[in-house]
């Protein structure tokens, strides 16, 4: 008895994991934005840099020095990511310069620390507008670009999303109250996109990092009880730094994930399972 099976696709392409792609980092200036941008152009990507405004325009000419030394090409654009109109310009803007969109890191957010009896109802607001309104739009936005497109000739993919979650995702923090929620929907989020944008050929995931030196959190890691506390429980006796976090990011994004789906994928060097 025969059996009907699709085309075989060639092996994926490993001589850089993003040839040719044309990639949306938001929340690209800094922390880990930027390095998945830096990353993605280190491995063939063309990067949209996305950022926030006046107070980031430093910061993202510097990161699109480092896209343009890999030999790549950038564009910025600058905008709130919890206004829809943002994720809207970010995509006109990624086809109008590269004609196709095949990645976006929907990387944005903020976490602001507060005690949680306290928390002004603004702050809760902002949190969630920004980290989970933020990449539903941008991310909706994206999927009806990629919908439309031909797909991938290597793998019959239309496209990736990747956004970064956290391990605040699976576990609480009495000052991130307004936080947590909203990493846990982001998980959520890709999982639910992972069912409704499968079947078009466009790939979900999640990373979730854990504890990662970034400026969100310096400030708390200034306490050197607390630094060494985080320290203690990583079973590789340190915190984590941006380009540990881009490094499976640009993986999920790639070819040879070309069957995860709806995945996420905790880095977060043990943290989570060590009960020291």
């Amino acid at each position: 008895m025969s059996v009907s099976l699709r085309p075989p696709y060639p092996w994926p392409n490993t001589n850089g994991l993003l040839p040719g792609k044309t990639v949306i980092v938001t929340g690209s200036s800094t922390g880990i934005g930027r390095a998945i941008a830096i990353t993605a152009a280190k491995n063939g990507a063309n990067v949209v840099l996305h950022h926030l405004g006046d107070s980031t325009l430093d910061d993202v000419t510097e990161v699109k020095s480092h896209v343009e030394a890999a030999g790549m090409k950038a564009i910025v654009v600058a905008g709130d990511i919890s206004d829809p109109e943002t994720a809207t310009k970010i995509v006109s803007s990624a086809v109008s310069t590269f004609s196709r969109i095949d990645v976006l890191f929907s990387n944005a957010g903020i976490c602001p620390f507060h005690t949680f009896l306290d928390l002004p109802h603004s702050l809760w607001k902002r949190v969630q507008d920004v980290n989970l309104n933020g990449s539903f739009y941008v991310t909706q936005a994206v999927a009806n670009v990629m919908a439309k497109q031909e797909p991938d000739v290597t793998t019959g993919q239309r496209g990736a999303i990747v956004a970064t979650s956290s391990i605040s995702a699976l576990m609480g923090g009495g000052e991130q109250t307004h936080y947590t929620p909203t990493k846990a929907g982001i998980k959520s989020f890709m999982e639910s996109c992972a069912i409704a944008l499968g079947p078009l050929r466009i790939r979900c995931n999640s990373v979730l990092p854990g504890s990662i030196e970034t400026a969100i959190n310096i400030e708390d890691l200034s306490n050197l009880e607390k630094r060494r506390d985080q320290e203690r429980r990583v079973p590789l006796e340190r915190l984590g730094e941006p380009f540990d976090i881009a490094g499976p990011a640009v993986f999920f994004a790639s070819d040879l994930a070309k069957y995860v789906n709806g995945a996420s994928l905790l880095v977060d060097g043990g943290m989570a399972i060590s009960l020291q």
